[in-house]
């Protein structure tokens, strides 16, 4: 399944809550799971946000990874499809 992830940094984070999101933003790609995907990952030019669509197993998977990064940031999964055949006529 695939998963939209979009993670806003929460407000007036300290510099030490920055370097403990660092930490484990590092540890997070150190160690993804074999059954969990990165297909894209986009930044907000302000760099506020983040957007990652991830292909993982269920919901549930998605939340694990998430859960850590918790503390610091305001976080919504969404389940998404690919769409095709649009036009403008």
């Amino acid at each position: 399944m695939l998963f939209l992830l979009t993670n806003r940094t929460r407000a007036n984070l300290s510099s030490t809550q920055f370097n403990e999101l660092a930490v484990l933003a590092k540890a997070f790609y150190a160690s993804i799971p074999t059954d969990v995907k990165i297909r894209g990952e986009w930044a907000a030019t302000d760099q506020s946000h983040n957007y990652s669509l991830l292909e993982a197993p269920d919901i549930e998977t998605v939340q694990r990874l998430q859960a850590p990064f918790d503390r610091f940031t305001e976080s919504m999964i969404v389940p998404v499809v690919a769409i095709s055949g649009w036009t403008a006529t």
